[in-house]
């Protein structure tokens, strides 16, 4: 199973900052020693006309030379440096080049990515450029046949909603936008998924698995994708600092395996992404995140099976 990292591509970020950078560099090692059949390759880098796909051209150019305002960086929380523009371009070409593995291969990695915070002219969040929208967008240009457009559908399991997502894709038919996210969440001005699930402060595991089940049904009741992007966010963990939901290891496996066997059911391919995760202990939110690698393993290898 294919994997892209991007992880050398280090914020120079102010000491006590409260984004994890280490854990991506974590995932990797652990990656490494319990699952080294994972083939993990240095994420591409997002060119100017892949990211026109989903951003505006001012957008891309006010980050990639510096004159983004100071207002709009405050939103996105990072301060610029040429080390943030070559990582953000570089975690959306990990979604590309995991979307092209997906359809070579079943499932396939975005080791960070799920930025799904960026709008078509801004960013916020720790999101800059979003990742799964630039992916969908070259998906359609690459795989789409005369008369017939790609379906694609964003499957975000982040706690928080995809704001940035749903807005790109808003008056877009071909593509679903399903979000499950805490409804007292960041952020605090949503927008207009095709599909919202708002979920109390303290949904455990039984309930949010219920709301998933039911989800995955509308989305197969009103949608017919050729691919999914999911957003595995570790954030809904029980002890995740900005999460407020209650989910264990066990139910953020079942979470992961339910959405796998979806796609895996209908033959669909699927990339995935790390997104949001911010246990006060990393080695936590690593372990939601390795464990997500092993589901996703797991239906590589059925991908594997049944193409023999």
């Amino acid at each position: 199973m294919r994997a892209f990292y991007s992880g050398q591509f280090v914020l120079p970020l102010p000491p006590g900052h409260r984004f994890p950078m280490s854990r991506y560099a974590l995932l990797r090692d652990r990656l490494l020693e319990h699952l080294p059949a994972v083939d993990m390759d240095q994420a591409p880098r997002a060119t100017d006309g892949e990211l026109a796909l989903a951003h505006t051209p001012q957008w891309i150019a006010a980050i990639s030379d510096g004159s983004v305002s100071p207002q709009a960086m405050r939103e996105i929380g990072f301060p610029w440096s040429e080390a943030m523009v070559e990582r953000s371009r570089r975690s959306t070409g990990a979604t590309i080049a995991a979307c092209r593995a997906a359809f070579a291969g079943g499932v396939a990695a975005n080791m960070a990515g799920g930025t799904h915070h960026a709008y078509a002219d801004k960013g916020g969040g720790f999101c800059v450029f979003n990742d799964a929208a630039v992916a969908a967008r070259l998906m359609q240009a690459e795989h789409g046949r005369a008369g017939r457009q790609l379906k694609v559908a964003v499957i975000d399991l982040d706690v928080h909603q995809g704001n940035g997502t749903a807005s790109i894709f808003r008056s877009d038919p071909s593509v679903f936008t399903l979000s499950l996210h805490g409804q007292k969440n960041f952020p605090f001005r949503k927008e207009a998924s095709d599909l919202d699930v708002e979920l109390p402060d303290g949904c455990g595991d039984a309930d949010y698995l219920t709301a998933l089940e039911h989800a995955l049904d509308e989305l197969e009741r009103r949608f017919s994708p050729g691919l999914v992007i999911y957003l595995a966010g570790a954030d809904p963990f029980e002890r995740d600092r900005l999460g407020r939901l209650k989910l264990t290891f066990d139910g953020l496996e079942a979470r992961d395996r339910r959405v796998f066997d979806w796609a895996w059911q209908r033959r669909i391919p699927l990339a995935f992404a790390m997104a949001g995760g911010y246990a006060s202990d990393i080695a936590e939110t690593v372990q939601v995140q390795l464990g997500t690698f092993r589901v996703a393993f797991d239906y590589w290898r059925r991908w594997q099976n049944a193409a023999r």
